[in-house]
């Protein structure tokens, strides 16, 4: 016999989550994750010209909303079958990667680390340190990472014109050309955000960090004299051994990342206990347990449907359920280098599979990865040269636009008829990992990574709940459109 408890609101999330929890003999049953506000944007763009996704998409969500133009961009690309030029792709990494690194410092510093400040924790040797660096709003921590983060998000006027809701990125390229002075501007950006990374974040040289491929280096790596917040994330992942905390079904996604002249920085593909076949046209959604119609079999998002039914018996979610293959998958920063074939995401997962300190390690370790290129980037950039072309989307075409956000997996299917919209389908990563069960009774990833963990009928919670919620940093705004 279980019990349930119901988990919610959740604070430092971005958007409304509530959990409900059967919990018999001391742990967590089973886990039944909601998304309980409906946002109707995939209704909204129905009957309305292609290019207006690019003034309606970013509004989704303001925390990623490049992640979110930048995707429909690809989608428009695809439809209308033009590419942008060099400089065009260029500066459309670096505009998605500011955000994407700028969401990576945000989780760890302030919606993840926060939790080891809480007074359950008092008494393990750690934790006055982290209540002095790391609490909410006063902690020294995040009073320093706030102004290097707004120093760093400068980049955004200067690559997008704004942030966030940037009219710049288009099919075609971007409609910011630089000039000279203002790439100089973006290099001391970068340079002074290279500087905050490696004396306050790590503690070593980025170069250091990107070269660890082993988490017995990671461990002998922190053994070492010197500082860094990175190192005080580890000594507080053994004390708890987080390592073993949250794991999921250890099948990984990602549609690659980064476009360089013939391949992403990061590839696309699917890992379970191994390199798998990967075909996106094996991905379809199930609404069994969500409140929309019913459409019979689940559905590919090109010809998918979003129709709200907010009485349906069986559902729990406004949260469809995406599947690969009829698999339930994890995406994210962990999933993108574990596809990737980062030796240190493998070795992390060899052992215990993907695990709440894992996951936060991938994060930080993607800071060390991507800064470096856009380095690479920011010199490849050739002003004079084209920004950006143009094209119009024929009256009966249909695209798609897959990316990789800072949480994971991000794909936008467009269809286009009379020169309207009459088809637009988004899946985002955190409705991937925050999905309800399938029509087979697959629990999504959260749904998975939180059985079996030790909870009370009746008193305070576990922290290690909050740990395995935030590990996989959900953005509830993006997962249901």
């Amino acid at each position: 016999m279980s019990t349930r408890r119901v988990v919610g609101p959740f604070n430092r999330v971005e958007g409304d989550l509530e959990i409900s929890l059967d919990i018999a003999d001391g742990r967590v049953a089973a886990a039944y994750v909601n998304s309980p506000l409906y946002r109707g944007f995939e209704q909204i763009l129905q009957g309305k010209l292609p290019a207006d996704a690019l003034v309606l998409v970013p509004r989704i969500c303001g925390i990623c909303s490049v992640a979110q133009s930048a995707a429909a961009a690809l989608a428009l690309a695809d439809a209308t079958g033009i590419v942008p030029p060099r400089n065009g792709r260029l500066v459309g990494n670096l505009t998605l990667a500011t955000e994407n690194l700028a969401d990576h410092l945000t989780h760890f510093y302030l919606f993840f680390m926060p939790d080891f400040a809480r007074a359950e924790y008092a008494g393990r040797p750690w934790h006055a340190a982290a209540v002095e660096r790391f609490r909410a709003t006063i902690g020294s921590a995040p009073n320093q990472m706030l102004p290097a983060r707004a120093r760093f998000m400068q980049m955004m006027g200067l690559l997008a014109g704004k942030w966030p809701h940037t009219l710049a990125v288009q099919p075609g390229g971007s409609t910011r050309p630089l000039q000279s002075s203002e790439i100089f501007r973006l290099h001391r950006c970068l340079r002074e955000f290279h500087e905050f990374l490696e004396t306050v974040s790590f503690g070593t040289r980025l170069e250091e960090l990107a070269a660890i491929s082993s988490r017995s280096d990671l461990e002998a790596w922190r053994g070492r004299a010197g500082g860094g917040d990175l190192r005080a994330f580890l000594a507080i992942a053994d004390d708890l051994d987080l390592w073993h905390l949250g794991r999921a079904t250890d099948r990984f996604m990602s549609y690659g990342c980064y476009q360089e002249e013939d391949h992403r920085l990061f590839a696309a593909g699917l890992w379970h206990q191994g390199a798998a076949a990967f075909d996106v046209a094996l991905i379809n959604e199930d609404t069994t347990h969500a409140w929309y119609a019913a459409a019979g079999l689940p559905q590919h998002p090109a010809s998918g449907s979003t129709l709200p039914v907010a009485e349906k018996q069986g559902a729990y979610s406004w949260c469809k359920a995406p599947r690969l293959g009829g698999q339930v998958v994890e995406t994210g920063a962990l999933a993108r280098q574990v596809v990737a074939g980062h030796p240190l995401a493998r070795d992390m997962i060899l052992g215990s599979g993907a695990s709440v300190a894992a996951r936060v390690v991938a994060r930080l370790l993607e800071l060390a990865l991507v800064l470096p290129a856009m380095e690479r980037w920011l010199n490849e950039l050739r002003p004079g040269e084209p920004w950006c072309v143009s094209a119009q989307a024929a009256d009966e075409t249909s695209g798609v636009g897959l990316i990789e956000a800072a949480r994971g997996s991000l794909g936008h299917w467009l269809t286009v008829r009379r020169g309207r919209i009459h088809n637009y389908q988004i899946i985002a990563p955190t409705t991937w990992n925050f999905s309800p069960r399938d029509s087979g009774g697959q629990p999504g990833a959260l749904e998975h990574a939180l059985a079996g963990l030790p909870a009370s009928v009746s008193g305070p919670l576990p922290p290690s709940i909050h740990h395995v919620v935030r590990s996989f940093d959900p953005c509830m705004v993006c997962t249901v459109h």
